[in-house]
């Protein structure tokens, strides 16, 4: 063979063999395109968008955390939403709790329509509604529990119940918790959801999503829904989540921990009206959350009584930073009207009793007693003002 030009060396250096090796951390396969030994025969993998090794590797963590047999990693938390409607027939029905993340009802509301399908919202904590609701044939239910942000619980093992046995597949958003908490599969869920932005993640450093089932028939349909509109993570990106998922049990019970600590404390100051968390004692749903969960999670709310007051309550912090999402590892601070649930219409808070002077707490891993003396003092400026 004749010598190489240095414009083909330069694209195609010399290989490498792959030594016999079994590296503790999978490697990151970040290619588009895998070489075929032959034309004929093909490869286990061809092109990332239908599959890569990092992906799959991710893959396979998360059905395993969440007990599925097939899980699939996508671009975000609402391409997993999206990829899961995609489940629903033209002229098909969705039935959905009443209080879910604001992205979620933008698409159920302002997309999903575009196709004939009806979406119907009801108050999943009462089963009586739901029940009602599902005598119109319904093809999926997609509910929270707890939900983001007012913490309500919603009897997952009786609304699967009641879903199943009128025809309907039920999917949880359970980014709120995490697999270290709750385990919606083992609850009777068909699908879980998550934001991998979120817990999974951890960090604040990547935007995923993430559906998980033991459905045979729902994981085939995914799958192709996924290869098709090409919604599948990229390698770097499944790489940074599946890093996540190694630290997320230790992660989870430390700001679980923490937020214990805090919402109890954020009760009993003067300066606050209400806290909004299953950890509390007088939380409504408290027993049953407890009945299908392992913990209350490590986000929090409180509404202070005035717009004005919770937004200086916002500001006045500075370990805990103002910015929307949960479940980093650093504390996180914000009003959900005006931020994660901004894109909701002024009717729909109404209708969700959802109060524009929330104040909603995602606890990080910092020092908990560090993280309390700078809420503490936001909070102590609020009602000095107050009193004046």
């Amino acid at each position: 063979m004749s010598k190489r030009t240095i414009d083909t060396l330069a694209v195609h250096a010399p290989e490498v063999p792959i030594p016999r090796a079994s590296p503790v951390v999978p490697p990151l396969y970040q290619t588009a395109t895998f070489r075929a030994d032959s034309v004929l025969e093909g490869a286990d993998y061809d092109y990332t968008r239908s599959g890569n090794p990092t992906r799959d590797a991710l893959q396979a963590q998360l059905a395993a955390l969440e007990g599925g047999s097939h899980a699939f990693a996508v671009s975000s938390g609402m391409a997993a939403v999206g990829t899961l409607l995609r489940l629903v027939p033209a002229g098909g029905r969705v039935l959905a709790g009443l209080d879910l993340y604001g992205g979620s009802h933008r698409l159920l509301h302002r997309v999903l329509d575009r196709y004939g399908i009806e979406v119907a919202v009801v108050d999943t904590t009462d089963l009586a509604a739901v029940e009602q609701s599902l005598r119109t044939p319904t093809n999926w239910v997609i509910v929270e529990s707890p939900t983001n942000p007012l913490a309500e619980i919603t009897d997952l093992r009786g609304l699967c119940t009641l879903a199943h046995a009128a025809g309907a597949k039920v999917a949880v958003d359970n980014s709120l918790m995490s697999p270290v908490l709750q385990q919606p599969l083992d609850l009777g869920a068909d699908v879980v959801l998550h934001s991998a932005t979120k817990f999974l993640g951890g960090h604040c450093d990547v935007i995923g999503g993430a559906l998980i089932t033991r459905d045979e028939a729902v994981a085939e349909e995914l799958a192709f829904l996924v290869n098709a509109e090409g919604s599948g993570l990229a390698p770097f990106d499944c790489w940074l989540v599946s890093r996540g998922l190694k630290t997320l049990a230790l992660r989870v019970r430390a700001q679980q921990a923490s937020a214990r600590i805090l919402a109890e404390r954020v009760a009993a100051h003067p300066a606050v009206e209400r806290v909004f968390y299953a950890g509390l004692a007088d939380h409504a749903g408290r027993a049953l959350h407890l009945s299908q969960a392992r913990g209350p999670g490590a986000v929090f709310a409180f509404t202070t009584g005035d717009v004005a007051r919770s937004a200086r309550v916002v500001d006045g912090t500075a370990l805990l930073h103002t910015a929307v999402s949960f479940g980093g590892v650093a504390s996180g601070i914000g009003l959900p009207c005006r931020m994660s649930h901004a894109s909701l219409p002024p009717a729909v808070r109404e209708q969700r009793a959802l109060p524009a002077d929330l104040v909603r707490v995602s606890v990080g891993i910092e020092d908990t007693e560090e993280l309390w003396s700078d809420l503490c003092r936001a909070l102590d400026a609020v009602r000095l003002k107050r009193a004046v």
